[in-house]
């Protein structure tokens, strides 16, 4: 017996249902890899950011979110190349969908109990989305634009719902919009933190900060 379509379990109905020490024999989710692309590539490197985002209240398999990985990817890596992007799947499939397992075979009536006692086994595993959620971010240089945007709209394909894809103000996957990242870096304020920055504030060594430098220097 196969897997149940996914059209079974798109909606949320209950509780999270999550994997413990109660609720062992769980399937393992078919996507193991978040991280596609140049993702040790520096801030600098990629302006661009672009978002896969959710229009719908909806779960998602992962089976879809290893399938819209795929999609990306490929898209990505034949029209600008392996270290041109950086995609990153900002879902985690945490929870479980059950079955109750119907015999179909000759004589099964004797076996099967029908309704009673029909709570189901672990089938597989599920990402819960909210409306206005991010599925898929990727960053890139601004030259790839119109190569995100149509990589993105091929892996729409692979999810039920609505989805929406939103060019950020940010850079990259930072937090700072495109005028503040180049107005702090000018001042000297940016931490480099591998794909991301952090903000230096007027705190801490004198020696190492060079916001404080400044101060100590125009005071001379």
């Amino acid at each position: 017996m196969g897997r149940r379509p996914a059209r079974c379990y798109r909606y949320q109905k209950n509780k999270p249902f999550i994997k413990s020490r109660y609720c062992r024999g769980v399937p393992d989710p078919k996507i193991r890899i978040y991280d596609v692309g140049n993702k040790t590539a520096p801030v600098e490197q990629f302006p661009l950011c672009v978002h896969l985002v959710s229009n719908e209240k909806e779960q998602i398999s992962s089976e879809a979110l290893e399938a819209g990985r795929i999609a990306v990817n490929k898209y990505m890596s034949t029209k600008c190349g392996k270290e041109s992007f950086h995609l990153r799947v900002r879902l985690h499939p945490f929870h479980i969908n059950r079955i109750n397992k119907m015999l179909s075979c000759a004589g099964a009536d004797r076996l099967q109990t029908g309704m009673r006692h029909a709570y189901g086994k672990p089938q597989g595993v599920v990402a819960r989305v909210d409306i206005g959620q991010v599925i898929f971010s990727v960053r890139s240089k601004d030259q790839h634009h119109s190569h995100v945007i149509e990589a993105l709209r091929r892996s729409k394909y692979k999810f039920p719902g609505r989805q929406l894809i939103l060019t950020s103000r940010k850079w990259g996957f930072t937090n700072l919009t495109r005028d503040q990242y180049r107005q702090l870096t000018e001042e000297g304020r940016l931490e480099d933190r591998g794909i991301h920055v952090k903000v230096r504030n007027a705190k801490g060594d004198i020696g190492r900060n060079p916001i404080l430098l400044k101060f100590v220097e125009a005071e001379e």
